[in-house]
């Protein structure tokens, strides 16, 4: 059997040999499905967790910031406390941006599948699908 295909072998280099790829088992997708789906919920969990603790931070430099620009009434301390304040407000759009982007993480699963099939099957010979083809022409005619 070898002799049949020197000719390819010669015009591909290859040595003939049959190799056997690795094939993944199912248990092994759905470990891999399981893990991906473990990572998401662990990343989102620090992520929030993260992003709590830089909202509580700030919130508590701009109190401080707030009482020393009272105190020494410098236009720069009220700047500093201007940019804290924007600072922190960015992190709390960023908390709730993780919401939507977990929620459409969570809609992507459900969705993947198809959720309305429908198939039109005629069985029947030529001349059956000819006079239902012309039925229906003169039904929408008339």
């Amino acid at each position: 059997m070898k002799k049949n295909y020197d000719s390819l072998n010669d015009t591909f280099n290859t040595s003939g040999d049959i190799i056997n790829p690795e094939v993944e088992t199912p248990k092994q997708k759905i470990e891999k499905i399981k893990s991906n789906v473990d990572d998401i919920g662990k990343d989102y969990d620090y992520t929030r967790g993260n992003l709590y603790s830089i909202i509580e931070k700030g919130q508590e430099a701009i109190n401080g910031i707030l009482e020393l620009a009272q105190e020494s009434e410098m236009p720069r301390a009220y700047e500093v406390a201007g940019q804290l304040i924007k600072n922190v407000a960015d992190a709390t759009d960023k908390l709730m941006d993780l919401q939507k982007k977990l929620k459409d993480v969570e809609d992507e699963k459900q969705s993947k599948g198809p959720t309305n099939v429908t198939n039109a099957l005629f069985v029947g010979s030529t001349a059956d699908l000819a006079k239902l083809i012309k039925q229906q022409s003169k039904d929408e005619e008339s």
